[in-house]
C-alpha cells in the first residue's frame, strides 16, 4: 500500500508544490505515495463560508473555529482512520527525525495547516490531534511546514532514495549531526580533501567521521550533544556510568 498524505488547508493550490518534483514527484507519479488536499472552508455551514472569528478575550488577528475544524478532521479520519492527525503550530512539540521515521513507517499522515492566530484550543481536547512545530519560528501558515514534513517522510519510503542505506548516516539518525562531506576536485582554492579520506583505510575513515560528527555536534548543537551524551552514558539498567 502507498503512503497516504491528506492535507487540511485553506490553500490546497499550494500542493503538491515542490513535492511534485524530483524524487518525491517521481514517487508520487509511480504511486509510492498519494496526496489528497481538503479545503477547510468546505466545512463551514454559513452562507459566507466563515472559518474564523475574533479571539475570545480580545486581541489582534483571527482564530480558526473549532466546529469547522472538527468537521474537516472527521472527514479525513473517516477516509484514513489509521493515519495520525498532525496540526502545524508553533505551540507544538518540535518534530524529530525519530518521529518522521515512525510516520514514514506507517500508512500515512493527515496534516492540519493553521492560519491567522491559530486554532481554537478546544479542537485538541475534542479530537485526536498531535500538535507539531517545525522549528522555533513563526510562518504565515502551516502549509510550508507541512511540505517540509511530507518531504522528510517521503524520502524514507522504500525505493524513493534508491539504496536502502542512503538515509542511515545522516544528521539526527544517531542523535548527532552528520560528519562533513567532500568530493572532487581534490584541491579547490588551496583547500584539499582531508588526507584520511584519501587513505583507503576504512577503519580510520570511520573513526574520523565519528570524531567529526561528535565534535561538530558539541560545538554547533550543544542541546543535541547533551542528549546524546546522556543517552550514551546510560547503562542497560538505566544508571549513569561513571565518567
Amino acid at each position: 500500500m502507498s503512503f497516504a498524505a491528506t492535507i487540511l488547508t485553506l490553500y490546497p493550490e499550494m500542493f503538491p508544490g515542490p513535492l511534485g518534483l524530483s524524487l518525491a514527484g517521481r514517487a508520487l507519479a509511480e504511486g509510492t505515495w498519494s496526496l489528497d488536499t481538503v479545503q477547510i472552508r468546505d466545512f463551514a455551514t454559513d452562507r459566507h463560508r466563515t472559518v474564523d472569528d475574533t479571539p475570545a478575550g480580545g486581541g489582534a488577528g483571527m482564530v480558526l473555529k473549532p466546529d469547522v475544524l472538527a468537521s474537516a478532521i472527521d472527514h479525513a479520519l473517516a477516509r484514513q482512520p489509521a493515519c495520525p492527525v498532525l496540526a502545524m503550530t508553533p505551540r507544538g512539540r518540535p518534530i524529530t527525525q525519530q518521529r518522521i521515521r515512525a510516520l514514514a513507517a506507517g500508512p500515512g499522515v493527515t496534516i492540519l495547516c493553521g492560519r491567522f492566530e491559530g486554532f481554537d484550543e478546544r479542537i485538541f481536547e475534542g479530537r485526536p490531534v498531535e500538535q507539531v512545530s517545525l522549528a522555533d519560528m513563526v510562518l504565515s501558515g502551516g502549509e510550508p511546514a507541512a511540505l517540509a514534513i511530507l518531504d522528510a517522510c517521503i524520502r524514507l519510503l522504500p525505493g524513493v532514495m534508491g539504496a536502502p542505506s542512503s538515509g542511515c548516516e545522516e544528521s539526527f539518525e544517531e542523535g548527532l549531526l552528520e560528519y562533513p562531506q567532500y568530493t572532487r576536485p581534490q584541491e579547490w582554492e588551496g583547500r584539499t580533501i582531508p588526507e584520511v579520506l584519501r587513505s583507503g583505510d576504512h577503519a580510520k575513515i570511520a573513526a574520523w567521521r565519528k570524531h567529526r560528527a561528535e565534535e561538530d555536534t558539541r560545538l554547533r548543537r550543544p542541546d543535541l550533544w547533551e542528549r546524546h551524551r546522556g543517552a550514551r552514558d546510560q547503562s542497560a539498567s538505566g544508571a549513569r556510568r561513571d565518567e
